[in-house]
């Protein structure tokens, strides 16, 4: 790549080339090595981590813990589940016998269940969307549940 940069710098040098062409062909350049940095195309663009659900054996003590030592505030709290707010994100906590991650949800780019779950069968993978819902889940290669969801996904 320098040596092509050098090429180019050469040829504008010399007058072959105007100040535009140069910055065009830069701009080629430029454009070209960060697609081979990011390397093969994706089936999504992550936007970030949205919310991460842990299964806990006593939600409430769970919900004081986190708010005492996080000072997480309650988005919504309910009997088998609380949703503590971190940030632009969230804490799920769900009620179960054994203490687990549940789930972690990635925001994506143009999120629509429907067409996730599309590709998500076209990649060969299993989606899991909830009658009615616009959530969509799947394992990943050592069986963790991944959720993905539009960036602006609340609890």
């Amino acid at each position: 790549m320098r040596q092509l940069i050098s090429e180019m710098l050469g040829l504008f040098e010399q007058g072959a080339i105007n100040r535009r062409q140069l910055i065009e062909c830069l701009t080629g350049i430029a454009v070209t090595a960060q697609a081979a940095a990011a390397g093969p195309e994706s089936t999504f663009r992550g936007l970030g981590l949205n919310h991460i659900a842990l299964r806990v054996t006593d939600v409430g003590r769970s919900r004081d813990f986190y708010r005492k030592h996080f000072g997480m505030p309650i988005i919504r709290d309910e009997e088998n589940s609380c949703f503590l707010g971190l940030g632009d994100h969230f804490l799920a906590l769900f009620r179960g016998d054994t203490p687990r991650m549940d789930h972690y949800c990635i925001a994506i780019d143009k999120f629509t269940a429907d067409s996730v779950v599309d590709e998500l069968k076209r990649q060969g993978l299993k989606p899991d969307r909830p009658s009615g819902s616009s959530r969509v889940y799947f394992p990943d290669p050592d069986g963790l549940t991944v959720q993905v969801s539009a960036i602006d996904h609340h609890a």
